[in-house]
C-alpha cells in the first residue's frame, strides 16, 4: 500500500540510487545516467510520488505559473482574451491564475498582491486607471510584466494593444457616406488608456470628416452595459438627437441596443449603430451589427509570447494590432 508520506528517500531506496540522484532526476537535471533516470521515474510512478511543487519553486525560483489580470470577465472580449492567453500559456508548460479586476482598482490590487505572494513567474495585466501601489510593487520586485489591451502612462513594460484609430476612422467615413452627420459617441472611462485613445480617435476622425462636433453628442460611460443604456437614453433625449451611435466597447453597445429596442427604434433604419469589438453573436442578430473588429485571439497569444520572452531575460518590443471595420446591416443611412 502506498504511504501518504512518501519521500524522496523512499523513491531513491526503491530505485537503488542515492537521494541526491533521485532529486536530480525528478528536478530535470540532465547530469544523470539514462539507467538512473529510468529507475527513478519507475519508482516514483510506483509510489505515486509527486515532488513538492512549492519546495521546488523555492529552490528554482520558478513556479511555471503566470498571473492573468483582466478588467471584467463578463465582458466577452476579455473572456475570449483569457481563453487565448490561457491556452497559449498551457502549451508552453505554464498554468494560469486568473484575476478579475471588475473595472475596480482596489479589486485589481488584491489580485496583484496575491500574484506576488504566490511567486508567479510573470504577470499579464489589463491595468486599471493610472497604476497603483500594488502594480508598482510588482514592478519594483522585478516580476516580469506585460500589459495587454491597456497601458499606463509612465510605466515602460512591453504591451500588446490595438490601433483603434484605423477602425474608428473607417467607421466615421462609413457613417458619413451613409448620410449621417450627427453621430453620438458612447465613450469609455477616461481613466483607461483605451477609453482615452478611442475618444481621441473618434474626435479627430469626426472633425476631419466634417461631422458635428457638438460636445453633447459624447456620453462618458464605463465600459459596462448599464452605461451604454444610459448613454443611449441621454443622447436620444437631445433636442436634436443623433442619427447614429458608436459605442466604444461591446457591453456598452449591448446596453444601447437594449434601450433602442425598448423604445421601438429600429436598428439600421431609424438609428445606425456600430460597436467597437466583435463578439460572436453580433453577426447573428436580426439586424446584424456593424463592428470595429480586432483580433483578440492574436492579442492573447502575443501577450504570452512577450511575457515568456521577458521571463527569459529578453526585452521585446511592444506589439500594436490593427482594427478593421466590418460593415453589416445596422449602420445603414438615415430612414426617411
Amino acid at each position: 500500500m502506498t504511504s501518504a508520506v512518501t519521500t524522496i528517500k523512499d523513491v531513491a531506496a526503491l530505485a537503488g540510487v542515492s537521494p541526491a540522484t533521485a532529486s536530480r532526476v525528478l528536478s530535470g537535471n540532465p547530469a544523470t545516467s539514462k539507467e538512473s533516470r529510468e529507475r527513478v521515474v519507475a519508482a516514483a510512478s510506483e509510489l505515486d510520488f509527486h515532488p513538492n511543487a512549492q519546495a521546488r519553486a523555492l529552490r528554482s525560483t520558478r513556479t511555471n505559473v503566470i498571473g492573468l489580470l483582466l478588467s471584467d470577465v463578463r465582458n466577452p472580449f476579455f473572456a475570449d482574451l483569457a481563453h487565448a492567453a490561457e491556452q497559449a500559456a498551457l502549451a508552453e508548460g505554464f498554468v494560469t491564475l486568473l484575476g478579475n479586476a471588475n473595472e475596480n482598482m482596489e479589486q485589481q490590487d488584491r489580485y496583484l498582491d496575491t500574484f506576488i505572494s504566490q511567486r508567479v513567474d510573470g504577470v499579464i495585466a489589463a491595468p486599471q486607471g493610472e497604476g497603483s501601489s500594488s502594480l508598482q510593487s510588482l514592478l519594483d520586485r522585478g516580476v516580469p510584466t506585460v500589459f495587454v489591451d491597456r497601458t499606463v502612462d509612465g510605466i515602460n513594460v512591453p504591451s500588446v494593444t490595438t490601433d483603434s484609430a484605423r477602425g474608428i476612422r473607417q467607421a466615421v467615413e462609413h457613417l458619413l457616406g451613409q448620410g449621417h452627420t450627427r453621430v453620438g459617441y458612447i465613450a469609455g472611462p477616461q481613466t483607461t488608456s483605451t477609453g482615452r485613445e478611442r475618444l481621441r480617435s473618434f474626435s479627430a476622425a469626426a472633425q476631419e470628416a466634417g461631422l458635428s462636433t457638438d460636445p453633447d453628442l459624447t456620453y462618458f460611460g464605463d465600459f459596462r452595459s448599464a452605461s451604454g443604456s444610459a448613454g443611449a437614453q441621454q443622447l436620444l433625449a437631445l433636442p436634436e438627437p443623433p442619427t447614429a451611435l458608436l459605442a466604444a466597447d461591446s457591453p456598452m453597445a449591448v446596453g444601447a441596443l437594449a434601450t433602442l429596442n425598448s423604445m421601438g427604434i429600429r436598428i439600421g433604419q431609424d438609428m445606425a449603430v456600430i460597436a467597437f469589438d466583435d463578439i460572436e453573436w453580433f453577426s447573428l442578430l436580426e439586424t446584424p451589427l456593424t463592428v470595429i473588429s480586432n483580433d483578440v485571439e492574436a492579442m492573447g497569444r502575443a501577450s504570452v509570447r512577450l511575457l515568456l520572452d521577458v521571463i527569459g531575460g529578453g526585452r521585446p518590443e511592444s506589439i500594436v494590432l490593427p482594427s478593421e471595420l466590418i460593415v453589416r446591416a445596422s449602420s445603414a443611412g438615415p430612414h426617411h
